[in-house]
């Protein structure tokens, strides 16, 4: 019997930043397809990963500058994630939504890892997923998530912080930085190179 595979389950709702989710999803499905061809037929590993985008509902979410998406999964059909993965943007309705925090705090607990993109923070922190740890964000919201959060260790000038657990990113495209780090921790560093390499994007470290 094969193994479950390991599941990327990425947020979405209603004024989120098109690349924040966007940019982790196409770093993590090219991830996959570059497993599968690296191993042509193989059924684990990163090979096997499943992503997913998930919202409240099924109904379309509409990000910040207008694009519609639809999700693959709502709330309730989601399984139990390994990797949840919260993209920013306008997070104010996000953050105000109690089965949207609800079901961040309930993944998050049960995931190996739960990272940010951008505001993506808020959404954690007030969740109470991000409580004391060292977090980044975008810059121009680093003086609120500091006010709002004054728990947190917010660091400014960095592209991700990497607390094991917890891992937060700055903005935009720093998430693909920060996902592309996330497929050298879960998988090698070869793969994250290689997925780099396909989508001709210039890697950065933190």
């Amino acid at each position: 019997m094969n193994p479950s595979p390991f599941r990327i389950a990425i947020l979405a709702f209603d004024g989120v930043e098109a690349l924040d989710l966007a940019g982790p999803y196409e770093v993590f499905t090219t991830a996959v397809r570059m497993a599968q061809r690296l191993a042509p037929g193989a059924m684990d590993g990163a090979a096997a990963w499943q992503v997913d985008c998930v919202a409240r509902t099924l109904d379309p979410v509409q990000a910040r500058a207008g694009l519609r998406l639809l999700p693959s999964l709502d709330f309730t059909q989601c399984p139990q994630a390994d990797l949840l993965v919260v993209p920013g943007g306008v997070v104010d309705e996000a953050v105000a939504c109690p089965a949207t925090r609800a079901w961040v705090a309930r993944v998050a607990t049960g995931a190996q890892i739960a990272a940010s993109v951008c505001t993506g923070a808020f959404i954690l922190a007030a969740s109470g997923v991000l409580t004391s740890q060292r977090v980044t964000t975008h810059w121009e919201d680093i003086d609120d998530l500091h006010r709002q959060f004054p728990a947190l260790q917010v660091e400014a000038d960095v592209r991700w912080v990497d607390e094991g657990r917890f891992v937060t990113s700055a903005g935009i495209s720093a998430g693909i930085d920060m996902s592309l780090h996330l497929v050298e921790r879960l998988a090698d560093a070869a793969l994250a190179a290689r997925t780099a390499r396909q989508m001709d994007y210039p890697w950065q470290d933190a």
